[in-house]
């Protein structure tokens, strides 16, 4: 057989392909051990988990963790990160959706109880994040992003909505409800309901949007 023939028969880019299915198992692997980390904070908490209760609940051994993370503050640091990717994709999908000021306004809120962020667990590693930011660079890094992200979206939101002299409280207001609800539900025996706790903030926000008693 020539080497023009049995080239045209040799399967096409067999290591390329072989790169991108070792890519993609890596990928879903990385999203079990962030899943597995979810799971085991809210069962222990950030300062007792350990490796092996992540590696427990990951379907997985400390060694291969490390291995993945280095340290369980890099790894706390990704779960984060994945916390805040949802965050980003929630708020994105609503803004597409959203035709006046007051419904952008309305969908950076409601982003922050979408269904896929707003769960038990999630509420619960929120709060150990709170907790462990300050005595953690990366995780303080990571708070202040946040923080500066979300206050530029309320205030962005809220230009076209209320006058200059009271767009600071308002957004403060509005920051500080829903950390309170985030704060609660992580506390709470009972399961948080995402609808409700947005269908809750849109109230809170249009009562700050009525036009305050002279």
């Amino acid at each position: 057989m020539c080497p023009e023939t049995n080239s045209l028969l040799r399967p096409p880019h067999r290591a390329k392909l072989g790169r991108m299915g070792r890519r993609k198992i890596r990928d879903i692997r990385h999203e079990e051990l962030i899943e597995g980390t979810i799971r085991a904070v809210q069962a222990k908490g950030f300062a007792a988990v350990t490796m092996a209760d992540i590696a427990a609940e990951a379907g997985s051994t400390a060694p291969s963790i490390t291995y993945y993370f280095g340290s369980k503050d890099r790894l706390m640091e990704d779960t984060m990160r994945h916390l805040l990717r949802l965050l980003r994709a929630a708020l994105l999908d609503r803004l597409q959706v959203a035709q006046t000021p007051e419904a952008r306004l309305l969908a950076v809120i409601e982003a922050n109880f979408a269904n896929r962020l707003f769960t038990p667990a999630q509420c619960a590693l929120w709060m150990q994040f709170w907790a462990n930011a300050p005595h953690a660079p990366g995780l303080a890094r990571l708070h202040r992003i946040n923080r500066a992200r979300v206050a530029s979206h309320l205030n962005h939101a809220l230009v076209p909505l209320v006058p200059p002299n009271r767009r600071d409280t308002v957004r403060h207001v509005l920051q500080s409800y829903m950390d309170g609800v985030w704060l609660e539900a992580a506390q709470s025996a009972t399961p948080p309901d995402a609808a409700t706790a947005r269908a809750e903030a849109r109230a809170i926000a249009r009562l700050l949007l009525a036009r305050p008693p002279a």
